[in-house]
Formats: C-alpha cells, structure tokens, sequence
C-alpha cells in the first residue's frame, strides 16, 4: 500500500483542520466588530474616489488584527466591484518582503506590472510602480490601499524609505500593522509627518472571547462529540495568559487533536492540551533562539548564568559577566541595550525599572521569561 493512503485511512478526531490555521479568514470575526467599523469608517472614502487617510493598527500578537484589515478588504473589494469604482486593496507581509525595492516590485507584480525582483534601479521600480496610476481607458482614477504587515520587520532592516515613496504617491493609502506601539521611532520626522496616520489600537482577547472564537472553529474542524467540555475552556484560559493571543489558543486546540490522533484516541482529552501546551513553548523557544544572531545568543546566555546564580541582572553586571563570556569577541556596552529591547520584544526576558532611592537614580532589572531548560537546550544544541 502506498504510505499516504496507509496515512490517510488512519481514524481521526478532525473533519478539517484548515479552520484552525490562524490565516483562515471566517465569515465572521467574534468580539473584532468594533475594530472592522474602525477600519472601514476611513477606507469607505475610497467609494467616492477620495483617497483614504493613513491608518496604523496595534496590537500584541495573536489579537485578529491582520484578520480585521483582510475582512475590511474582501468587503471593501466586494462593495467596490458593485459600485464600479476602481480601489484595489493590496496586502503585503513585510517578512516576506523586507527592503523598499521588493516591496515596491511585488506591488507591481500584484497589479499585473513585470518588475524583477533585483537588476532594476530603485527610480526605475518607483516608476514602474507610479504609471500604474495613470488614468485607465474608462478615465477612472485608480485608489490603492496598501496593508504592510508587521512593517516594523520593514523599518529596522531598510529604513523608512518606502513610506517615504508611498506618502509622496498620489491615490496611495496606507495601513501598517504591527505588534509594537513604539515601532515609529524608526520614522524620521519628515517622514511622519506625511504619514499623518490614524491609529487604531487592538486589546488583547479574553478568556470568555477566546471561548466563543474556539466554540465556531472547532465545530468547524472536529467531528462529532469528540472534544471533552474542559479542552476549549482550558485552551482559552492558557492563551489569555498569553497576553489573550488567538493564534495560541487555536494553536493549542489543533495540538491537542493531533495528539488524541496520535494516541488512537477518539475523544481529545484536557491532558493533551497541556501536553500539547510543552510541545507549542518548546519549538516556539527553540525556534527564536536558534535564529538569534550568535552576539544576542551570549547576552541571552549571560542572563542564564547570573540567574542561576540568583544574582540581580542589571545592565552593567550582565555586561561584565558578557564580555567574559565573549572572550574578547565583545559589542559595545550601548549596543547591549539594544540586544535586551529585542530580547525583550520577542518574549524571552522582562525588564522593570526600579528606584534605588534618593540621590541613587534608577536601575533596570532584567529577569528570564521562559523555563532555563528550554533556553539552555536551544542555545547548546
């Protein structure tokens, strides 16, 4: 027998597990209504051939924003299409694309302009990219909205020069998402003030909202009478932990039915979601460290030995104790600021700033947010 038909007639506990990847768009977006109306109350100006203010959407990761500007567009483009008004929405992950010239190239390329992605100058792509707003046969100016995902990725590896080119492109208008509120000090002046951005902030998901979101995917994905009632309590409750991200929890749902199939099991048990909640932390962890550039991985490192030595990590000490670890292959001592805000950013470390009282100024204190064997194994392995 062939092995994927021997896979494929294994007994599982999923009708479909697509509903539950984080990229699936459903009808509907639970407790995100008042977002989408926030959304739409600015692009709706594109239906009468105005071109729509800038907007930026905040959010920790996990919160629907990516879903919500994807909903606004599918409807935006619906509306459009039966007003004959000529608006595209064009979307762009900024992970994918992370200099201003493939930006600029796959928008092109979106739009039906052959644009290579190297061997062009810049001007010669900015120019490609600007004809298409010439007016078509019908006379019908064209109005682009461009949703630049995680654009934060964008700006600390190329600057903000793309913002720079599109601010200054007529019947352009941006949406920029990211999961960071201070991602604008990227943004030189001159440049912010042509992006005049509304901002549009996104809380986090709670226990009870996460339950609603996991009730539709799942009867959606599993069949029958298969999950026991306390599996999509508890995932919801571990991912409101989680700063109420969505995706974990859908994540933690999804595990937790490859492990009943895993197991033969016919019924998808509250044990595997917390066995499949060590399976999502320990490849997440391993992930993010094993990418980090080796400089990041011996802060990281010093970190790990100063807290098992249950010494106070603060910025000087956990210089010292780096620069003993580098063995002369060391960074400056500002650039280790920057290393723990990145540190920071992903999730592996915390800081707080203390007072140390009158006249002694302040002090910020580093500590580890995630389990020291998962650190370890990922940076030793």
């Amino acid at each position: 027998m062939n092995i994927f038909e021997e896979l494929g007639e294994k007994k599982t506990v999923f009708k479909c597990k697509k509903f539950l990847d984080h990229r699936f768009l459903p009808d509907k977006l639970p407790h995100r209504e008042e977002q989408i109306k926030s959304v739409a109350k600015y692009w709706v100006e594109a239906l009468g051939n105005v071109t729509p203010p800038d907007v930026t959407i905040y959010g920790k990761t996990g919160t629907g924003k990516t879903a919500v500007a994807k909903f606004a567009r599918k409807q935006l483009e619906e509306i459009s299409k039966n007003k004959n008004v000529n608006v595209r929405v064009e979307y762009i992950r900024c992970t994918d694309y992370t200099t201003e010239y493939q930006v600029i190239a796959r928008l092109c390329q979106q739009m039906g302009q052959d644009v290579p992605y190297r061997g062009w100058t810049k001007a010669e792509v900015i120019n490609a990219f600007r004809n298409l707003f010439k007016k078509n046969v019908f006379g019908k100016d064209l109005i682009l909205i461009i949703i630049l995902d995680e654009i934060d990725i964008l700006l600390k590896n190329d600057g903000d020069g793309l913002l720079y080119t599109l601010t200054r492109t007529e019947n352009v208008s941006i949406a920029s998402i990211s999961n960071f509120v201070d991602f604008k000090q990227f943004i030189k002046p001159r440049v912010r003030s042509s992006l005049r951005d509304r901002e549009i902030v996104f809380p986090p998901y709670n226990a009870q909202q996460l339950v609603d979101i996991l009730k539709e995917r799942s009867q959606l994905s599993f069949k029958d009478n298969v999950l026991h009632e306390d599996v999509i309590p508890l995932c919801a409750a571990l991912a409101a932990k989680e700063e109420g991200d969505a995706r974990y929890a859908l994540d933690l749902l999804r595990t937790s039915g490859e492990l009943a199939d895993e197991k033969g099991s016919e019924t998808v048990l509250e044990s595997y979601v917390r066995e499949a909640k060590d399976h999502i932390e320990h490849n997440k962890v391993t992930d993010i460290v094993m990418t980090l550039p080796s400089q990041q991985q011996k802060v990281l490192e010093s970190i790990i030995y100063l807290t098992k030595r249950k010494e106070e990590i603060t910025s000087g000490r956990l210089y010292d104790v780096y620069k003993e670890i580098s063995k002369g292959d060391s960074v400056s001592y500002r650039r280790i600021f920057d290393f723990i805000n990145e540190l920071e950013m992903l999730g592996l470390i915390s800081t707080k700033t203390i007072s140390r009282g009158r006249g002694k100024g302040r002090t910020n204190i580093i500590d580890l947010q995630c389990e020291m064997s998962l650190l370890e194994d990922a940076i030793w392995s």
